[in-house]
């Protein structure tokens, strides 16, 4: 099966396990609280329904319009904007004769599946699969720099000791970290065997975003091959996986961030290349194209342990994963109000992008709760349209004692929804550039 097919399988079977879940945290406390549910969607079903049946007073489907779901609730001013039913009298089982406790319970409902479906499942992930680690003792080379990175004072080979005093189980969470957690202080220990205590500038997490070095520290390997492209310059010149390349042009290289770099030098220039091969070393000859590619992919010789977790141990492991997901998708959120991140918004393509192009349980649930903690946090904006909106509403009615004018109501909840409409397309716009760039 096509990646791409299988990604966007992936991506389906997520949103509609995310959404069916969503919008049960609606109608569960409005069934509690005796309010009408006169719809419950996966999908839209704008014009039509692909399946619909009358349950009671609900009327349960699956719409054609795969942008999210919904639960039509008598009595409340939603996107659904009927007009006609806020027009007649106010009835006992309306949305809007409820008390405001009671609204702000049902509207915070979806949200609050949302977080706690996210947490379990990365307490499940943990309890079935284990723990992931990568200690400094997978990466014996060390890290490789990046210019950003010598600027804070990195140096190749450097291996990451403690971070503000701890120690990082995944040595790799170094970047996340330096990005978004405001790091003050990282030991490292040189290739030589010193270590140094390094200053991390205050604003380290703009000017890695500024300049798109999101990831100043990179793990170094040897030069491995893991597989030639066909129809490259490689694959004519007689590579082979599993080669691996020692010297270029009589200067020797260690590792794949040298071979890069004297590869870039060289576009449309003959190389030659020692490698070695079941421990026998070769000449091999070829020509780099425009670009400085060989037309081969790296091998990476990261080994990922896992710690198996006892169900208490996997609960708290899980609380506190959950917690630092929602916490750094929450701090790196500033970005998106910049030109530079405005432009890296992503729609269902970049959703998407997250799944692997393989089936993998453990991929398909750690992305599954992602999204989920992601959906919870963006649908807790004060925007109109969505559920921050009316709980916004609704906090407000709570503090003064007064309902917002349902004009008014009403307007805002027209601009919330094209507002949304135009971030959807303006999101999904970039997705369909960035694929057409590529």
């Amino acid at each position: 099966m096509e990646p791409m097919v299988m990604k966007g399988i992936q991506l389906l079977l997520s949103l509609s396990l995310l959404i069916v879940l969503h919008e049960l945290g609606h109608f569960i406390p409005a069934k509690i609280f005796k309010t009408r549910v006169e719809k419950f969607f996966l999908f839209f079903d704008v014009k039509f329904a692909l399946f619909k049946k009358k349950i009671g007073d609900t009327v349960y489907g699956v719409g054609w319009l795969p942008l999210g779901g919904y639960v039509k609730i008598s009595g409340m001013i939603d996107e659904s904007m009927d007009k006609e039913q806020m027009e007649k009298p106010p009835q006992p089982w309306e949305f809007r004769t409820k008390p405001a406790w009671q609204r702000l319970i049902i509207m915070l409902g979806g949200v609050t599946v949302n977080l706690i479906l996210g947490f379990f499942i990365y307490m499940m992930i943990l309890f079935v699969w284990g723990k992931n680690t990568l200690p400094n003792s997978a990466l014996p080379m060390g890290m490789g720099v990046s210019s950003l990175g010598k600027e804070i004072g990195f140096e190749k080979g450097d291996q990451i000791l403690m971070v503000d005093g701890k120690p990082l189980e995944v040595v790799l969470d170094i970047n996340k970290m330096l990005l978004i957690r405001s790091v003050e202080e990282v030991q490292v220990q040189r290739a030589n065997g010193n270590k140094v205590t390094l200053e991390i500038p205050i604003d380290i997490g703009e000017r890695m975003f500024s300049s798109g070095q999101m990831n100043p520290l990179y793990p170094l390997f040897p030069a491995e091959i893991d597989s030639v492209l066909k129809e490259k310059n490689a694959f004519t010149a007689g590579f082979k996986a599993g080669d691996k390349i020692v010297a270029a042009d009589d200067i020797v290289i260690e590792d794949w961030l040298e071979l890069r770099d004297f590869n870039n030098g060289k576009a449309n220039q003959a190389v030659q290349y020692v490698v070695e091969r079941n421990k026998i070393l070769d000449t091999l000859n070829m020509v780099l194209d425009v670009n400085g590619k060989m037309g081969v992919i790296p091998r990476s010789n990261i080994k990922i342990s896992q710690i198996k977790l006892s169900l208490v141990e996997s609960i708290k492991e899980g609380f506190s994963y959950g917690y630092w997901t929602l916490y750094d998708y929450v701090a790196q959120f500033k970005y998106v109000f910049t030109k530079k991140g405005a432009s890296q918004l992503g729609g269902f393509g970049a959703i998407g992008s997250l799944f692997p192009a393989s089936w993998d349980w453990r991929a398909f649930w750690a992305s599954t709760a992602f999204i989920s903690i992601i959906l919870a946090f963006m649908n807790l904006l004060p925007i109109p349209a969505l559920d921050g909106g009316h709980v916004m509403f609704l906090l407000y009615e709570m503090i003064t004692g007064r309902k917002p004018n349902e004009r008014f109501m009403e307007y805002a909840q027209m601009v919330g929804f094209f507002l949304l409409l135009a971030l959807v397309i303006y999101a999904n716009g970039n997705d369909l550039f960035r694929f057409l760039s590529n």
